[in-house]
């Protein structure tokens, strides 16, 4: 095994051999192989071990086991202790998820301030059909099929090629001691169970399990591989980006035979999990809306607008003082000038009479019931009706603003002004607004 491993690292991991590492020990036996391959193949290497504060005197026997081990390999070693339990429950996570997060977000804060170029930790070709197992009883897309990969942004895993059997028989062959982890004897957790009762099935059946997997495995990645290249290809045709988001074009989509496996794959990364209710959409009337916890889908006419969750701001105020030329707001900028006649009016761009406005100015989102009387037209009109009229979608709406002199509205910014305020005297002073991001 120690000469296969040299092998893999210089064929498939060429920059290890040059770089600084920081490698996960827990303590088992796949961690503490994978700690004496390092030092047998001579990469530089240090230690990192995680004190989950879940198995009480086990969980601190863990970490004083792997303190030895890198003072008996003469490296450097960083161990850190968690409040799992209460992360957990603060984030309403499951304790596995949690120790996940908390794991790989101190390794990456490790290596970031020491300057670590990879991380590498000791999955292998178990965790693989393991992995696999789960997602199927879970259920998942083609990708949740397809292999744990080796090398992923700065994680790499060179021991994937190795069965667990192998790992094992290693460490016996070498004297290599490890901890046992009390809980993976237990079928508890899901993963437990698919390795204690599923996976001897399967073996018993095909012997060659692994091998027959890995086979599999490869094919499902060139099929993935292939689907990937397909949405490639189709990706412009559907989406174009917008001022909210993305949009995602209905007839376009309407008219692919894989419509459904197209949307999914498109729209997977922003964590919608209720997937018929968004594949729904394509025929849903106009306005229906599927959330995910970071992300809406909205059905809006001939498109599907893909934004974040609107923030819970709609009652934000700001005001414009009298005698204020140029101000800037988060919204954008405001430039109140007088002038001497109206020239050409454009959309972020309006002409007042001074005398009729009421300071300060207040610039607000728009709320039911909101009326003014546009410019150009007889009588008042509900906002909502205008936004309507002029078939603005939902995040338009709602990233619409309302400049307002005192209980009127003055101007629905960059789309109409209020016909009251404009001149309608010669003498009257003229005041122009203009607006800009």
């Amino acid at each position: 095994m120690e000469k296969e491993f040299k092998n893999i690292i210089k064929s498939d991991f060429k920059d290890l051999s040059n770089s600084k590492l920081l490698l996960a020990v827990s303590g088992g036996v796949d961690s503490v192989v994978l700690a004496h391959l390092c030092k047998t193949s001579h990469l530089n290497f240090s230690i990192a071990h995680c004190n989950f504060n879940l198995r009480g005197e086990e969980s601190d026997a863990d970490e004083e086991f792997v303190v030895d081990l890198a003072d008996a390999l003469e490296v450097e070693v960083f161990s850190q202790r968690f409040d799992t339990e209460a992360y957990a429950e603060e984030m309403g996570v499951s304790i596995q998820m949690a120790a996940r997060d908390l794991r790989y977000e101190w390794f990456s804060q490790l290596r970031s301030t020491l300057n670590f170029d990879y991380i590498l930790t000791a999955h292998h070709a178990n965790d693989n059909l393991e992995t696999f197992l789960i997602n199927l009883v879970r259920g998942s897309g083609l990708e949740g099929f397809t292999s744990i990969k080796a090398e992923n942004n700065y994680i790499v895993r060179p021991l994937l090629k190795f069965s667990r059997k192998e790992i094992e028989a290693f460490a016996k062959s070498n004297n290599i001691s490890w901890r046992e982890d009390s809980t993976n004897a237990s079928s508890k957790y899901l993963r437990n169970k698919i390795r204690h009762e599923v996976v001897p099935v399967l073996e018993e059946m095909n012997p060659q399990l692994l091998d027959s997997f890995a086979q599999t495995q490869e094919h499902l990645k060139e099929s993935f591989d292939l689907l990937e290249d397909y949405i490639g290809l189709l990706y412009n045709e559907i989406v174009t980006k917008s001022n909210f988001g993305y949009e995602l074009k209905i007839p376009v989509l309407q008219r692919i035979p894989n419509r459904k496996a197209v949307l999914y794959h498109l729209l997977k990364s922003f964590g919608f999990t209720e997937w018929n209710d968004v594949y729904d959409l394509l025929s849903a009337q106009p306005g229906k809306m599927v959330f995910s916890n970071t992300h809406r889908l909205i059905k809006d006419r001939e498109v599907l607008i893909l934004t974040e969750k609107p923030s819970a701001n709609k009652g934000t105020r700001y005001e414009i003082p009298e005698g204020e030329e140029i101000v800037m707001l988060p919204p954008g900028t405001f430039t109140l000038h007088e002038a001497e006649e109206i020239q050409e009016t454009t959309p972020n761009i309006i002409y007042v009479a001074k005398e009729k406005i009421q300071f300060p100015l207040v610039l607000r989102r728009w709320e039911k019931g909101d009326f003014f009387y546009p410019f150009g037209m007889k009588g008042k009109k509900k906002i909502s009706d205008f936004f309507k009229d002029k078939k603005l979608s939902l995040p338009e709406k709602e990233e619409s603003w309302l400049l307002c002199s005192g209980e009127k509205i003055l101007w629905v910014v960059n789309h109409r002004a209020d016909g009251r305020f404009a001149i309608t005297d010669p003498s009257q002073e003229i005041l122009k607004i203009t607006y800009s991001l």
